[in-house]
């Protein structure tokens, strides 16, 4: 019974008396209500959207939302039973290929939970393979993908360095100068949290001046279809937000973890694994294999405790790898690219305007403005636009100065849309 239910409970902390709740609604009532509610709330849906930091307002065609719709589809699980999930299993194989070709690594794990729990276990991994006990972590990795990984890091004894940038970029020399032979791994983010294009190259070149140091590349899946990729790099382990991938903007997500690495980090992977196979009648089999994760081997011998993964967004960023093809990847790379170059140019010829950085950039620039950059936020609110992502606010930590504005432009952002933005700015100069 109901009482029974609740016997467990001390009667002192039992709530007694009525709720104080309105008279009830119909349905129609209800949703009317709820709607007006919504009708408050503003974003991509309904204003025009420069806002970067970590995820963007990329365009996804409508046949990914209509497909990821499917009942078979609706879960978050890579499913146990692989000889009843077959179609799942393949489209979980389809995406770690995909992934793996995306940052020319080895091997992709079927996802994890989103950017910054991927850049942590990137870590987690390099660590537990060299048996070192110090990183080296770039200054431009995205401030909230620190705040995971030092979390992560927090009960274990590890040192974290990090290294100062110089003009919004990490010169291979600051990494050179800064190995020594207890270095597990060296973490940078391109583009990183400035927008801007590291020397992935000169810093990996430098990693492996200490033979076993492990090079981790933090990366945007779009930009990979334009500027080389990770393991064309010298990267070791790649790890990556998934958004940009077909998954809707949210605030507090769920987003999408990417996670790929060179061969030899195999049975260190965390996550799940689907391999192909096949079956006694010589069919080709999908399933679930080196299985290292806590649930499935003894907790002190486990990789990761990552228990699940984001089976529904990854089966969504595969639909939308797969529509797009190599070509539309390409486009939408070459069009974020330009015309956030052309915006750049357009803000920084007005008075007062100037790039924080002067560095190569590919979607997402910071502009320094001759305004308290909340005015400027302000105003473009008004003309219907949310203007950019202010990273001196409290949420990222108060990194950058109080008239920083971090810019990003994509594929979906229209010559008309920029210059609106511009006469914003424009507004302000005097």
């Amino acid at each position: 019974s109901l009482d029974e239910l609740f016997d467990a409970i001390p009667a002192p902390l039992r709530f007694r008396g009525e709720l104080d709740l309105p008279p009830a609604r119909s349905e129609l009532e209800l949703q009317r209500e709820l709607n007006e509610m919504a009708a408050h709330n503003h974003g991509p849906h309904d204003m025009v959207c420069f806002m970067g930091g970590g995820a963007y307002d990329h365009f996804c065609p409508a046949l990914v939302d209509q497909l990821i719709l499917r009942g078979e589809f609706l879960t978050a699980y890579t499913p146990y039973q692989a000889e009843a999930s077959q179609g799942s299993l393949q489209a979980f194989f389809e995406f770690q290929t995909q992934v793996a070709r995306l940052c020319a690594l080895d091997i992709a794990n079927a996802s994890l939970y989103e950017g910054a729990t991927a850049v942590a276990e990137a870590v987690l991994m390099a660590l537990n393979a060299t048996g070192r006990r110090r990183v080296l972590v770039a200054a431009t990795l995205h401030p909230e993908y620190r705040s995971v990984l030092e979390t992560y890091l927090s009960d274990l004894a590890v040192t974290l360095v990090e290294l100062p940038a110089e003009a919004g970029r990490i010169p291979a020399a600051t990494v050179r100068a800064s190995l020594d032979d207890d270095t597990a791994a060296v973490v940078v983010q391109s583009p990183n949290f400035w927008g801007l294009i590291e020397d992935w190259d000169g810093c990996f070149e430098a990693a492996h001046d200490v033979d076993g140091t492990a090079a981790i590349a933090v990366f945007n899946p779009i930009a990979c279809a334009l500027i080389r990729k990770p393991g064309e790099c010298g990267a070791d382990i790649a790890a990556g937000e998934g958004q940009p991938l077909g998954v809707p903007l949210s605030l507090g997500g769920p987003y999408l973890g990417l996670f790929a690495a060179r061969k030899q980090y195999l049975r260190k992977m965390p996550g799940r694994l689907i391999g192909r196979t096949t079956d006694a009648d010589g069919r080709p089999a999908y399933c679930l294999t080196i299985q290292t994760r806590e649930q499935h081997i003894r907790g002190a011998r486990a990789t990761s405790n990552i228990c699940t993964n984001q089976g529904l967004l990854a089966l969504r960023a595969t639909m939308y790898m797969t529509t797009m093809g190599t070509a539309g990847l390409r486009e939408t790379a070459e069009q974020c690219y330009h015309k956030a170059h052309y915006l750049a140019d357009r803000i920084t010829s007005l008075d007062g305007y100037e790039l924080k950085f002067d560095g190569p950039f590919f979607n997402e620039f910071c502009v320094r403005c001759p305004r308290p950059v909340t005015e400027v936020i302000e105003a473009a609110k008004r003309r219907r636009i949310l203007a950019g992502v202010a990273p001196h606010g409290r949420r990222l930590g108060r990194i950058g100065e109080a008239n920083d504005l971090l810019v990003a432009v994509t594929e979906k952002r229209t010559r008309a849309e920029m210059d609106a933005l511009v006469e914003v700015f424009e507004g302000l100069t005097g």
